[in-house]
């Protein structure tokens, strides 16, 4: 009887001491870009949402009036053109990585940069990549970007981020709403564009950044379309994201 008992405490408190003990959580991955170059410290904090799987995306900065100004940060699907499933023409994809040509990918970000649209330059190739400075993998969910702006920088300024997650249809963006458009099919759901105006005489204030429209729906132009209730999952790539001015 002693034994059945002294067995059923035991089992009560490893029972408790399992419910108590609290999985820490996984802090977010470290990016840096731009390292040891002289400029405005900035530090970029991502916190995914329920509907994030590797997406693609950039962050750059302009002024208020919506000159680019410089990129900070780019995945290195659209830095390098090679994507997780080449191109094969005929609205047909490998399924192994492969270069491909996607401009629907990061549309408003792209005309920003210039790479598309009148005068522009190619797209980013294999042969023609963004600096490896400014470009890098994937994050697998939260991460925080170190970067430096190398530009001098107006007083207050605005940080941009536009994010894209490939083959995520909806009840609008479907898959025959064009059927001819192969720019398009590589996207689904348009990219979304989020926004912070940050100000430099504030340094150490958190600024959270927020969506204001999203992008062409194949990349033909780099128009901002600011009514986004036809995106549902593409507004929950990301739960929060965040940019600083280092303190340090």
């Amino acid at each position: 009887m002693r034994i059945k008992l002294f067995t059923g405490i035991m089992i009560l408190l490893i029972a408790g001491a399992c419910q108590n003990t609290k999985v820490a959580p996984k802090e977010p991955e470290r990016l840096v870009s731009n390292s040891g170059k002289d400029g405005t410290e900035l530090v970029v904090s991502f916190y995914r949402g329920t509907e994030h799987n590797h997406p693609t995306f950039a962050i750059w900065v302009e002024d208020l009036q919506g000159n680019y100004i410089e990129t900070l940060f780019v995945t290195e699907y659209v830095a390098t053109g090679i994507y997780g499933y080449a191109d094969l023409g005929n609205e047909t994809w490998d399924n192994k990585p492969g270069e491909a040509r996607r401009p629907a990918t990061l549309p408003y970000w792209l005309h920003k940069k210039g790479l598309m649209g009148d005068n522009a330059n190619i797209l980013p190739t294999p042969e023609y990549p963004m600096p490896d400075a400014i470009s890098g993998a994937t994050p697998k969910g939260d991460f925080k970007l170190q970067t430096v702006a190398t530009e001098k920088l107006p007083e207050k300024f605005r940080v941009l981020m536009e994010i894209n997650q490939t083959w995520d249809w909806n009840e609008y963006w479907h898959n025959s709403l064009f059927p001819n458009n192969s720019d398009y099919k590589s996207s689904s759901q348009p990219a979304l564009v989020y926004a912070v105006t940050v100000d430099k005489s504030d340094p150490g204030k958190e600024y959270y950044l927020n969506p204001i429209g999203h992008s062409h729906y194949d990349g033909s132009t780099g128009e901002l379309f600011t009514d986004i209730t036809t995106l549902t999952t593409a507004k929950n790539i990301a739960h929060k994201v965040s940019v600083k001015i280092s303190e340090e």
